[in-house]
């Protein structure tokens, strides 16, 4: 997806640069806010997005700045949902064309969840999409800006970090395909390769080492490689203090493109890394 020219007004840029002034009293400033957030909630415009003749992740700023504006130009209102109420500048999400919702999930404004995916009790934050066929299991978190793609399996508490600031950080990326285990955090603008496959526990942020097993070669930090199988480890570092393992990515297995595993053959080769998917 190409992410230049962006789909929202230029309007945006020009509220960012006199964002100090506003507030909800600005009606003006809150219309054209307004038709960004809309925007990013029907998937017509991404915060971010891979670029595929490069690979690289490409980041839409007026998207980003449009949701700090709504923080300062949408007032405070009451929602609820059932018995529940709540207290926000962005109300729930509404609009959840051919989506599986489970009771319990909670997707705020601004999200893109798109047909065939399933949302399980967690939690979707302002500026995340989701693509098809993904699911967002049970105590899941997607962070706000965090990119998603499709037939994704986020297993139970898998934390996906946010960011929103500093200007120019780039979000979270789980590409198409990848499987993550449970209780694994993906934050600080890491990203997780097509097709890869982790397992539980596993934290990887942008600046974690990354290592191949076989071959002991140290590969690009903060990256889970496409279509590879990764399990949470330690590295020795020498501090004056003495030495300690400090947490890296072990990548113990490369997959064909478009490989498969099945269920239990994954679990399996898992457990015999001292993980669990």
């Amino acid at each position: 997806m190409d992410l230049t020219p962006s789909p929202i007004s230029a309007m945006i840029d020009e509220l960012w640069e006199r964002r100090a002034g506003l507030s909800p009293a600005d009606d003006e400033a809150r219309r054209h806010v307004s038709e960004a957030m809309e925007q990013l909630d029907r998937g017509i415009a991404r915060v971010a997005a891979v670029r595929k003749a490069t690979g690289e992740v490409v980041v839409d700023e007026r998207a980003r700045r449009a949701i700090l504006l709504a923080f300062q130009v949408m007032p405070l209102q009451e929602a609820q949902a059932g018995p529940f109420r709540y207290v926000d500048r962005l109300p729930l999400k509404r609009d959840f064309p051919g989506v599986r919702i489970v009771p319990g999930a909670i997707a705020r404004y601004g999200s893109h969840l798109a047909p065939g995916s399933v949302l399980m009790p967690g939690f979707v934050n302002v500026g995340a999409y989701v693509g098809p066929g993904t699911l967002v299991d049970t105590w899941a978190t997607v962070g706000s800006c965090a990119q998603i793609g499709s037939n994704v399996h986020l297993s139970g508490g898998v934390g996906i970090g946010g960011v929103l600031e500093p200007a120019g950080a780039v979000p979270v990326v789980v590409e198409d395909e990848a499987f993550i285990g449970s209780r694994s955090v993906i934050v600080e603008g890491a990203r997780v390769g097509q097709g890869a496959k982790l397992g539980a526990g596993v934290l990887l942020t942008a600046s974690s080492r990354v290592f191949d097993a076989e071959t002991g070669q140290e590969l690009s930090r903060g990256r889970a490689p496409d279509w590879s199988v990764c399990v949470g480890s330690t590295h020795t570092r020498r501090f004056p203090g003495g030495e300690f393992g400090a947490p890296c990515l072990l990548v113990i297995k490369h997959l064909q493109e478009g490989e498969r595993h099945d269920k239990l053959l994954l679990d399996d080769l898992f457990r015999r890394h001292g993980s669990a998917a």
